[in-house]
């Protein structure tokens, strides 16, 4: 199998896994509200659902670089996602719908450093920036497709959770299934890097992650520190009555189109200029909260997307960043470490903005603006030093 047909196969994978967990996530918001949950809750459950999904890499990155097992380790957490997320819909207790929505993140803790280092030999051969590109760009098709099933679902049910959820069970099947065959085409991935490159020598496989690594890594949890969750953005669309909920899963989906087409921008721009492209990141995550938390339709929706534009460029130029900086043989660690650092800021973000939004939105809007001016300047420190 050629590299790009490896990378377009795993982002079926990827669009079949979206189709499962942002169709749960996009009704994340409402759904926990509607099982007695306040801004706040919503705001440290989705924050700690992300912390989850990242810092527990620490732990799946080194095992995954440990043990070799990729395709194992890749399988096992997309099992538990698809496993939590019909659950989600009949539970009916606002304790245990939260502990699924962590549960799901778990699963994404588990697969991904194993995942990305699989991705990252396929698109050494294919372009960094436009392997990952076109990777999430297939993955936020399945972010498009799902939200928009759970609309129609709740649509036609009347806003039940139970079937609009529990339908997602369908592609989560299909999920494992191309994983399995996907493996036995390609067990061995690393190929398609060491016919490029020589194998990685004693030094590259122990020892510490490059400091190159360490700036971006300070730099991304800065930001993330003052993004916020789409949880909140949902929540104040549905309690401030600017829409439907039965709407908000087709607002996360358009949102998520935004994501494709930046990702496609960006993973260009990448492989063209490098990672100055960063720059952008922090300038959209300012504008997020300064448009969606407004009682104007048309702001509020235009700060999704734009929410949508700076997931964009999380999801794939961060990846092939790590990528670039981290030799093969200590990649799924460094996708740990990186990951487990974000998410320490992501549970920050998610609690601070959904604690500012209760106390005063306009305080949240200074905060994260200056927060996002403070990731530039770390970002521009780091570069001048690199330099």
């Amino acid at each position: 199998m050629s590299p790009w047909r490896f990378v377009v196969a795993f982002g079926t994978v990827s669009l079949l896994a979206d189709f499962v967990y942002e169709g749960a996530r996009a009704v994340t918001g409402p759904l926990l509200a509607s099982l007695g949950a306040s801004a706040l809750v919503v705001g440290v459950v989705t924050g700690a659902g992300e912390a989850a999904a990242l810092g527990l890499r620490l732990v799946s990155g080194p095992m995954a670089d440990r043990t070799r097992r990729f395709w194992g380790i890749t399988i096992a957490g997309y099992a538990l996602t698809v496993v939590s997320v019909p659950a989600l819909g009949v539970v009916g207790v606002l304790w245990a719908a939260c502990a699924l929505v962590i549960a799901e993140r778990v699963g994404k803790a588990v697969r991904s450093p194993a995942k990305d280092t699989l991705l990252s030999h396929a698109t050494a051969a294919t372009g960094r920036g436009r392997g990952f590109a076109v990777h999430e760009a297939m993955d936020q098709v399945g972010a498009l497709i799902g939200p928009l099933t759970v609309a129609g679902m709740l649509a036609l049910t009347g806003g039940d959770y139970g079937p609009a959820l529990g339908v997602l069970a369908l592609p989560g099947v299909a999920v494992l299934g191309v994983l399995v065959w996907l493996r036995a085409r390609v067990p061995d991935p690393a190929a398609y890097e060491r016919e490029l490159t020589p194998e990685p020598t004693t030094a590259e496989t122990a020892g510490r992650l490059p400091t190159a690594f360490w700036t971006y890594a300070a730099f991304t949890a800065t930001t993330t520190a003052g993004f916020t969750t789409f949880g909140i953005l949902a929540y104040h669309l549905v309690q401030r009555g600017l829409l439907a909920t039965a709407w908000v899963p087709v607002l996360y989906a358009a949102a998520m189109a935004v994501d494709a087409c930046v990702a496609l921008a960006t993973g260009w721009a990448y492989d063209r200029f490098d990672a100055r492209v960063l720059v952008v990141l922090p300038l959209l995550s300012a504008a997020v909260p300064a448009l969606a938390f407004t009682n104007t339709v048309g702001l509020a929706v235009a700060g999704s997307l734009v929410w949508g534009a700076a997931m964009g460029i999380q999801e794939s130029t961060l990846r092939a960043t790590v990528a670039d900086l981290v030799p093969a043989g200590r990649r799924a660690t460094a996708y740990g470490v990186f990951a487990g650092t974000v998410g320490a800021a992501s549970l920050a973000g998610g609690a601070l903005t959904g604690a500012l939004y209760t106390y005063s939105i306009p305080v949240l809007i200074a905060v994260v603006a200056a927060i996002q001016v403070a990731a530039l300047g770390v970002l521009a420190a780091l570069r001048m030093r690199a330099g």
